[in-house]
């Protein structure tokens, strides 16, 4: 989706535009394989990209969906301490957000949880407002047939098979064509550390990370109105199984986290549903595997690999090819900066042309 946001913003600035895929996968699946949330920007460390672009993002995603008629809804969120020793890291992501000019953060009490969410056990929460859902697909969709007016000519399952720097520019290799490039936005997803390296970049790591969802029955689909979050355990790596009612009407449960070698493995080895019981019953007591049904999968392009707890978005010039622009582990919150990643990416690209 970031790729998609850039080709239009390069196209509405005259330029002209072609899009490639790495991996005739890699596309719809990692961009639409999410919990469809627009996120407030309260996780991210203060003066990062990811906080400055999720925040900045909100605002213009909203105003997108609005504006190109794309499905969202501003459901709100419930971050909850299920007890008194989870209220003090609930004030520090509080202070976090705030940080980060999240201003309409509100510590709430039991009493508001109840009355908001009364299926909902907590003994506090962080109350987010602006937190809302979207349509992923109908952003991509809305995303392209803004590239189709603006003439970008695009080119699916069309993988890159290699490139060459000459005199200047970057020459990209398909199976049926070479295409001359002054400038290239790695925008590779699960695949661009390998877009990196054939195109004689310098080298970095992906980490495939696959989340698997479960979903609320269809008549416990009303037990919640907005989306719960737990504490985030493990910064950087996932935001705890949560629940987040979607667009299209089924309540997600998820997503997990495993970090795993393939890149386009999303079923093997897949989690029992009854994984999800004890982590929802925790959210809303006297779930049971009844309640439950299966869902689907996503595999994160993570830049942060299982020892670190946090690594930033990659939007920058390459260091060996300075007219390749990485637009890689575009993690969350992706989807929410996608607009703002978007037009950072093509202000790099602008400058080298």
């Amino acid at each position: 989706m970031a790729g998609l946001a850039t080709a239009a913003e390069l196209a509405a600035h005259g330029r002209s535009v072609c899009l490639l895929e790495r991996h005739p996968r890699a596309g719809m699946d990692t961009s639409t394989h999410n919990s469809g949330v627009i996120h407030a920007g309260i996780y991210y460390p203060p003066g990062t990209l990811k906080a400055k672009l999720c925040v900045e993002g909100k605002a213009r995603l909203y105003a997108f969906c609005e504006a190109q008629g794309v499905p969202f809804r501003r459901a709100g969120k419930l971050i909850i301490a299920a007890d008194a020793s989870e209220i003090p890291p609930l004030e520090k992501l509080a202070a976090t957000g705030r940080a980060n000019g999240v201003d309409d953060l509100e510590m709430v009490d039991q009493a508001f949880v109840r009355a908001r969410e009364p299926n909902v056990a907590a003994a506090s929460a962080l109350w987010s407002p602006s937190t809302g859902i979207v349509s992923a697909e109908g952003v991509v969709h809305a995303l392209r047939r803004m590239c189709d007016r603006h003439d970008v000519a695009w080119l699916p399952s069309t993988p890159v098979r290699g490139g060459r720097v000459s005199a200047g520019r970057i020459e990209l290799e398909t199976e049926r064509e070479r295409i001359s490039a002054a400038a290239v936005v790695n925008a590779g997803g699960l695949y661009a550390d390998q877009v990196s390296e054939m195109l004689g970049g310098e080298t970095f790591t992906i980490y495939p990370a696959r989340g698997e969802y479960a979903q609320l029955a269809p008549d416990r689909s009303r037990m919640i109105n907005g989306l719960i979050y737990p504490v985030p355990h493990t910064p950087g790596h996932s935001l705890g199984v949560h629940l987040v009612p979607s667009i299209d009407g089924p309540v997600l449960i998820g997503p997990t986290i495993r970090y795993q070698d393939g890149r386009a493995d999303y079923e093997s080895d897949r989690l029992p549903l009854d994984a999800f019981v004890e982590p929802t019953a925790r959210i809303l007591p006297g779930i049971t595997i009844d309640d439950l049904r299966p869902g689907g999968s996503g595999i994160r392009a993570k830049l942060c690999p299982p020892t670190q707890s946090f690594v930033d978005f990659m939007i920058r010039a390459d260091r060996r090819v300075p007219n390749m622009i990485h637009v890689a582990g575009i993690d969350s919150p992706g989807l929410t900066s996608c607009l703002s990643i978007g037009e950072l990416a093509a202000s790099l690209v602008l400058e080298r042309l």
